[in-house]
């Protein structure tokens, strides 16, 4: 929807610009995110969207829009979107080639896996802002003592997994990580359907209600 307090007669009204010019995001050469929001356009109204970059086997990290539908457009490449359904308990998984969407309603858990080198992708939100809480910030920031109490877990093992997770990961594997093992991108099912997982009790079916811990692409 455009924005109706606009004054199109300013000379200050923006109708172009070049994605390029807002790289929010840099793992490598071969992985990054570009962003265009109305801080980039002014004219967008309550639309935005990421330009994605993916090398096989790298993966936009599971996380949550709590204010934005995501559409995830493939422009070049192959991908495996994938959301938890918090109604069914299931994850239910798309591959998505050139000219195929994948639609991720408001608030749902999703990630987003290349299975082919230089995959592109577009993801438009029906936000101006799309609020981006990642699940590295959940893992690095919560306090292992209530982790291992509420799951039933060993403190020390939990602290010691969690440790090496020291920022936002955003494209995972992180960068640095010193012991990627082999991913199996071809492990996903070929055609998109559900498939059970074990039952996430914890989640509440609603959007997140933690505002705040992420503003966007960082």
């Amino acid at each position: 929807m455009a924005v109706s307090y606009m004054d199109f007669t300013s000379p200050n009204v923006q109708y172009f610009y070049d994605l390029k010019n807002n790289r929010t995001f840099t793992k490598d050469a071969n992985n990054f995110i570009n962003t265009l929001g109305i801080q980039q356009l002014n004219t967008l109204g309550n639309v935005s969207l990421l330009d994605i970059y993916l090398s096989k086997a790298n993966v936009v990290e599971p996380h949550v829009h709590q204010n934005a539908t995501e559409l995830v457009y493939c422009i070049r490449g192959a991908a495996v979107v994938s959301l938890l359904n918090p109604f069914t308990k299931m994850v239910l998984t798309y591959n998505i080639t050139p000219g195929q969407v994948a639609n991720i309603p408001q608030g749902w858990f999703h990630w987003e896996m290349a299975t082919e080198d230089d995959t592109h992708l577009l993801a438009i939100f029906d936000a101006p802002v799309p609020e981006f809480i990642a699940v590295s910030d959940f893992l690095r920031l919560a306090p292992r003592n209530m982790l291992a109490h509420t799951y039933c877990l060993d403190q020390a093992q939990i602290t010691q997994a969690l440790a090496p997770i020291q920022g936002t990961v955003t494209i995972g594997p992180p960068a640095d990580c010193s012991h990627q093992r082999e991913v199996r991108p071809d492990t996903y099912p070929p055609q998109a359907e559900p498939h059970p997982q074990a039952s996430y009790t914890g989640y509440v079916s609603r959007p997140s209600p933690f505002p705040g811990i992420g503003n966007g692409y960082r």
